[in-house]
């Protein structure tokens, strides 16, 4: 592929609610333009940007993909995103890097969930937005609930560029506002014919046409000038005016058509050529480039996305990687059309490529010149929440889990894993269940790792309430030397720290040398508590007597008589259960407010305070016991319908309900019988 200038570049993330086509319009954009053969099916798998085996078996989009069309001279960086909630991060990484947002809707479903996320996610980033409406051939198809839909949801102005000639079965084309012509498609090859406009669409299209010359007028003072005086304005000056309204964001011009049946597809590309803005490129500034995606392929190994600012980078070349303070050796530079590599000799400022094989370099990163260093802002990614602990079914392959897991997690921010050192389980951390059922599919279809998942444990803590004075006495005679240790100690309640070792000995009744063995032998035995097993917190110890033994005494007697003092006292010292509670805020519209509140109320939850949000949504904060959140992101995509976001961080330990610290009581006694 040859390298074009800024101005000859179109870099455009098509999003959108999952089931709207995007892919499918991704698919239309190739094959108009030349770049396939046929028309490839995301149901037949032969989509072009939906390659992955899962994307396939599926039949949804997991992970961005970069797709370039060549079109009227022109180079368009499509990036065809997922529409499902747990891939948005991929959305996000896409929206960062682009100058256009490209809205896919389903004529039949409307504006939904994804898309009007979306939409928002763009609108605080102040990228203009096409909106295309897809399937109009299919059952139910209505253009103009849609756009009414997209008025009542948006407050940006809304204006068809098109007009549906038809709907449904009958639909065959699409009439031009900016022409005003009817252009009658044909779906093998995407071309059309213009003719006259039909005499049942000539007032809506007068309509319309009035709407966009309004629209392209408020792009420019002068036509605002000329407009209001009540001129006409020239095709060249609707043109000129649309193209300042659109890079304003003043309008959002909507488009229509069906990409399974490759109709309205090349009025799409047209609009794009035209009107879409080219990148605000600085060719002459030193080098700035952004990853915005990576991906760890087994055969391939890692490849790096990016987009250049500023300079150009060059195939064979060094570039400068800023956040992680490295050198990196660019190899082969190429651009990805699905899978398929077409190498590149440079890439110039505004354009999107790939790079194989960098060794530090990660999903965010700035790569620039080293004398002349700069950090490009982020990706803001979201925080993933739903976790699930791992193991590999054979129990040879755990390093192989922990090279897979690092490929995977460098190539994807949303994904954390963690030893957790208490529980001793590997816990991995995604963005809701489809996103780990998909990791779980990679580990065993890349990387050969197959592993079993289940609810992570919860770390529950235990503690005493009353105080206790408690005697242990380890003695062990054997031939020659024995063992002599013998300690009391006074066990109490402390909210001073998790544990406290005090010593109050008189006379000399425990030498002072064994005081740290006495300590030490206490911090291992409060470990394990007597209920259940778990660490103690909030225990304050006191050494106050013992006796000794001239020959026999030694650090390990005392260490061990002090835990044996601790297991004895804490059984009589009141033991109980306690369990994290968790700080939890939850972003959610004002009309699910009930249904959050009521289901928390559910889940032992304390419902701390409310705060109105400047987007109109609603800020719950409140208490909730750890062990009631572990499904939370399952549960509140489902209240809200996916429009709900939280996030949790550890408050304190209190004190498990007596019933249901009885049932944890008997699981660990059960799972000690096994």
């Amino acid at each position: 592929m040859k390298v074009y200038d800024s101005s000859r570049i179109r870099n455009i993330a098509v999003i959108g609610h999952g089931g709207a086509g995007k892919t499918s319009l991704v698919e239309a954009l190739l094959f108009n333009a030349g770049h396939t053969s046929r028309l490839g099916k995301v149901d037949d798998g032969t989509a072009t940007t939906d390659f992955f085996p899962e994307e396939i078996k599926r039949k949804i989009s997991v992970s961005t993909a970069l797709a370039p069309c060549e079109w009227k001279d022109c180079k368009i960086n499509l990036l065809d995103t997922p529409g499902y909630a747990d891939f948005f991060g991929e959305v996000k990484g896409a929206v960062r890097v682009v100058d256009t947002v490209l809205v896919t809707v389903c004529a039949v479903s409307g504006v939904e969930v994804q898309t009007e996320i979306g939409w928002k996610e763009t609108e605080k980033k102040n990228i203009p937005k096409i909106v295309f409406i897809n399937k109009m051939d299919r059952e139910n198809a209505n253009f103009d609930r849609v756009v009414q839909q997209l008025k009542d949801f948006s407050k940006k102005n809304i204006i068809p560029l098109a007009l549906p000639i038809g709907s449904e079965a009958d639909f065959k084309g699409v009439v031009d506002i900016l022409k005003m012509k009817a252009c009658l498609y044909n779906s093998k090859d995407g071309s059309y014919q213009e003719q006259e406009i039909p005499s049942d669409l000539t007032s809506a299209a007068e309509s319309a046409r009035e709407a966009v010359v309004e629209a392209a007028a408020e792009g420019d003072d002068e036509l605002l000038m000329k407009y209001l005086d009540g001129e006409a304005l020239s095709d060249e000056e609707i043109s000129i005016g649309l193209k300042k309204a659109f890079q304003a964001d003043s309008f959002v011009p909507v488009l229509c058509g069906t990409a399974l049946n490759n109709m309205g597809i090349r009025h799409l590309l047209d609009f794009i050529v035209d009107v879409v803005p080219s990148p605000e490129a600085k060719a002459e500034e030193p080098l700035s480039a952004l990853v915005f995606k990576t991906l760890a392929d087994p055969y391939v190994g890692k490849l790096n996305f990016f987009r250049v600012y500023g300079g150009e980078i060059k195939s064979d070349s060094v570039a400068y990687n800023a956040n992680k303070e490295k050198e990196e050796k660019i190899a082969q530079i190429f651009t990805m059309r699905g899978k398929h590599q077409e190498p590149l000799s440079a890439v110039k400022a505004g354009d999107l490529a790939v790079v194989a094989k960098l060794q530090a370099t990660e999903t965010g990163d700035t790569l620039c010149k080293k004398d002349k260093p700069v950090v490009l802002e982020g990706i803001d990614f979201p925080e993933p929440m739903l976790s699930i602990a791992i193991e590999p079914k054979s129990k040879g392959d755990e390093d192989k889990l922990s090279g897979a897991i690092g490929k995977l997690t460098e190539a994807d921010p949303t994904l954390r894993i963690e030893k957790n050192t208490e529980t001793k389980e590997t816990i991995l951390t995604g963005t809701g269940e489809t996103h780990l059922d998909i990791v779980l599919e990679r580990l065993h279809q890349k990387f050969g790792v197959e592993v079993t998942s289940k609810t992570p444990k919860i770390p529950y803590r235990e503690a005493i309430r009353g105080t206790v004075q408690q005697e242990g006495k380890y003695k062990k005679q054997t031939g020659g030397r024995g063992q002599y240790g013998h300690v009391w100690i006074t066990f109490e309640p402390t909210t001073e720290a998790d544990f406290v070792f005090e010593e109050n000995v008189f006379g000399g009744a425990v030498p002072r040398q064994y005081f740290p063995a006495v300590e030490k032998g206490l911090r291992e035995a409060i470990n394990e508590g007597v209920l259940a097993g778990y660490p103690v917190i909030g225990i304050k110890a006191t050494l106050y007597d013992g006796s000794y033994h001239p020959v026999d005494s030694s650090e390990m007697a005392f260490k061990i008589a002090a835990s044996m003092a601790f297991k004895k006292g804490m059984e009589k010292a009141d033991p109980v259960l306690l369990e994290p509670i968790m700080n939890v805020e939850i972003t959610v519209p004002e009309q699910f407010m009930g249904d959050i509140m009521g289901d928390l109320n559910g889940k032992r939850g304390r419902i701390m305070g409310m705060e109105p949000q400047a987007d109109g949504t609603q800020l719950i904060k409140a208490q909730v016991p750890l062990a009631e959140m572990q499904d939370y992101p399952i549960v509140l995509k489902s209240i809200t319908q996916g429009r709900g976001s939280f996030k949790m961080e550890f408050s304190s330990y209190e004190e498990v309900p007596a019933k249901l610290a009885e049932e944890i009581i008997e699981k660990h006694k059960a799972e000690q019988e096994e």
